[in-house]
């Protein structure tokens, strides 16, 4: 039986880029801490199966030391510890995926012969941001009228994803890598992300998040698209604190969203703040950290006193629990997932003859035929 000889740091780089809860990592590798003291190595196979159950290149194992990843795009993440210092595999393997997504639209477009996006960094950050604000919600048409009509924080996303799709951009919203429901996303890790193109920008929101959030997350990521600046993002205040683009993406979202002239209308200063923020929240079907933004932005209350009000919410969050989210429909959640707009685009190529049956599995993370005819029906596609 081959054993291999590997350098423990490597080991324990591999544990830690994984971000596999310890108790469960000791279960999955009762052999790891003999292999990281040198008392025992691991064979061949079991270094495979290391590799593959930590999401990691096997090569990288051989390596003479831990090589340095870093996200393909711009990181407007507020660093708190080392634990967010380096990208976990779920997030890379997340951004990776989404990029092959928008090569492959990129050409389809290209070669069918559509026109670039005009609203596709048509903005900057010398925008005022209402002006931003104004010119996304005329593109998405999303008014005081519309927002009134949804019934739930599920409804806003939903129908904030089907504007922005109905534009031309390709927006994915998952809590999960691929098809994996073993790898879930971490919300603490990061909210969202925007890839810039002006034939096929890419916005991804984290669904492991609360629906209320995403709202937010969308809209943000949406701003990025508008700036044309593609980043990825926490959306924690001290990362608006630091970073000129994720201030001004917050304000325009913030606008888009609540607009100050109507919340003014229905902010009673005067009145308990606590009390005013779940019915505003579900007013404007954003989450209760976003109304204790515009009451800051408002005037009335001091960076100090925002930071207090924000903490007592997060703890509230957390009281709360996690959100749970239901696997659902596989047929309505994967498109949602990959994005309907890219979804519909890739399997019409296929059956059209375009696009490899092979290359749609890998892009759409499906492994069988009839999966694929599944979503095709479920899509409105023959």
């Amino acid at each position: 039986m081959l054993h291999v000889d590997v350098n423990p740091i490597l080991l324990d780089w591999a544990r830690r880029r994984s971000r596999i809860d310890d108790g469960v990592f000791a279960d999955r590798f009762p052999s790891f801490e003999r292999w990281v003291s040198g008392t025992s190595t691991p064979t061949l196979k079991q270094l495979e199966s290391f590799a593959r159950r930590t999401h990691t290149p096997l090569g990288f194992l051989f390596l003479d030391e831990p090589p340095v990843e870093s996200v393909p795009i711009p990181d407007f993440r507020t660093i708190a510890g080392e634990s967010m210092e380096h990208p976990s595999a779920d997030l890379l393997d997340t951004v990776y995926v989404c990029q092959s997504r928008q090569e492959w639209y990129r050409d389809h477009q290209l070669r069918t012969g559509e026109a670039p996006l005009d609203f596709v960094a048509s903005i900057s950050l010398g925008t005022p941001a209402d002006d931003g604000a104004q010119d996304l919600r005329t593109h998405l048409g999303w008014t005081a009228d519309v927002r009134s009509r949804l019934g739930s924080w599920d409804a806003a996303v939903t129908g904030l994803r089907e504007r922005a799709e109905a534009l031309g951009l390709l927006v994915m919203i998952s809590g999960i890598v691929g098809s994996n429901t073993h790898r879930k996303l971490n919300p603490r890790e990061f909210r969202g992300f925007a890839l810039v193109d002006r034939y096929a920008p890419v916005v991804f929101v984290n669904g492991a998040d609360s629906k209320a959030a995403q709202v937010f997350t969308l809209a943000h990521e949406l701003a990025h698209v508008w700036l044309g600046a593609a980043g990825l993002d926490d959306l924690d205040p001290r990362s608006e604190q630091r970073y000129g683009e994720e201030r001004w993406c917050n304000q325009v979202a913030a606008e888009l969203l609540v607009p100050m002239d109507e919340f003014r209308v229905v902010f009673a200063p005067s009145q308990d703040l606590r009390a005013q923020l779940q019915p505003l929240a579900e007013r404007f079907r954003v989450s209760a950290q976003v109304i204790i933004g515009r009451v800051r932005e408002a005037g009335h209350l001091t960076w100090d006193e925002f930071v207090v009000e924000l903490r007592v919410e997060q703890e509230r969050i957390v009281d709360m629990g996690a959100p749970r989210g239901g696997g659902g429909n596989f047929y309505y959640t994967k498109p949602v997932q990959v994005g309907k707009r890219f979804a519909r685009e890739l399997i019409s190529s296929t059956l059209s003859g375009w696009t490899s049956y092979s290359e749609a599995f890998r892009l759409l993370g499906v492994q069988k035929t009839s999966t694929f005819e599944g979503l095709a029906e479920q899509l409105g596609i023959r």
